[in-house]
């Protein structure tokens, strides 16, 4: 009688897993992300392009002691603008007015059901958002996927970008040369299987050195939260769509085309690479490797600094602010 308690309990525990207390704190969010609340107050530009109006929502922080110049951080592809808050507060402090949108697609932004995603595109709605506050020339800083677009960005509009700043970009290598082709709808049903253990996972074996913690997991629970909303299918088609633009459409064979001063800030750590669980082990170890990608990147652009955080993941303003700020401000500050 015994044993059959210990086989019922197993079973019990196998086929009902703990919830972990994370997962029990996840709210379900809608698609413009109306109950969290931002750091700062969001406004809304419209953006009237390919045959329909949509909503770019965007935090622009004027400092309290202007310096005259203004810097422009642009998200990644799994986060908004809400994340760079602590870079908000440094970066006001030392004068700057700091323009912050969330792309079409992202965070408190509209999410389109038919749209061509292009990075092209994207720089031309930031700029015009851009004018829409008289602002003509900025530092431009983009993390992640947003650092393809502020690549683009200072591609396109050089007179614009006092200083292109990559923090972490993607996009150092041509990903489409390893893994084999994805269609929209194949990156739309991988997306569709996302839950919170799921992002967590991934984002603890690429983001991050060291344990997970709260800062880590707010991100994470940001993403999984749509997952719960009965329009997550939504998210994950605009989710798609970009997959196929940042796969399609690299600035890798462009960096040596930039014509404005560049700042690299690489942690060596990241692992970040899409279509990693595409590939062979043996093809998924030579993808990712920011520790020499970094140095690649800065030789093939003109007038560029690398700065390396040894040690630190995908996310340095989240995992290091420290060792992310002190560069920044200081290059800033030179140039």
């Amino acid at each position: 009688m015994l044993n059959k308690c210990y086989i019922i309990l197993f079973a019990v525990i196998t086929f009902f897993p703990v919830i972990s207390q994370e997962t029990e704190d996840l709210q379900e969010l809608d698609l413009r992300l109306t109950s969290y609340e931002y750091p700062y107050s969001v406004d809304y530009f419209e953006v009237n392009a390919q045959q329909e109006i949509n909503e770019m929502a965007y935090m622009f922080i004027e400092a309290e002691n202007p310096n005259g110049e203004t810097i422009m951080l642009l998200h990644g592809k799994n986060f908004n603008g809400a994340y760079w808050e602590t870079t908000i507060e440094a970066l006001s402090a030392e004068g700057f007015d700091v323009l912050v949108p969330d792309q079409i697609g992202f965070g408190k932004s509209s999410k389109p059901n038919y749209f061509q995603y292009t990075f092209q595109q994207l720089a031309l709605n930031t700029k015009k958002l851009a004018e829409s506050l008289d602002i003509e020339k900025m530092n431009v800083l983009g993390h992640s996927m947003g650092g393809m677009l502020a690549t683009r960005f200072a591609l396109m509009y050089p007179e614009n970008t006092k200083n292109l700043i990559l923090v972490n970009p993607i996009g150092l290598e041509d990903w489409k040369l390893k893994i084999p082709y994805q269609s929209v709808n194949d990156w739309y049903q991988q997306e569709l299987k996302k839950d919170y253990e799921a992002i967590k996972s991934y984002q603890k074996e690429n983001y991050y050195a060291g344990d997970w913690n709260e800062d880590y997991a707010e991100w994470a629970k940001l993403l999984a939260g749509w997952t719960l909303s009965e329009n997550y299918p939504i998210i994950a088609w605009n989710a798609a769509l970009t997959y196929d633009m940042i796969l399609t459409q690299p600035v890798f064979y462009e960096f040596s085309e930039l014509k404005v001063p560049t700042l690299l800030i690489i942690g060596t750590r990241d692992r970040t690479a899409l279509g990693k669980n595409l590939v062979s082990e043996e093809v998924k170890a030579t993808m990712g490797l920011y520790d020499q990608l970094g140095e690649e990147t800065r030789n093939k652009i003109p007038n560029a600094k690398l700065v390396e955080i040894k040690d630190v993941g995908h996310l340095p303003h989240i995992e290091a602010f420290d060792r992310f700020i002190n560069p920044l401000l200081e290059y800033l500050q030179k140039n």
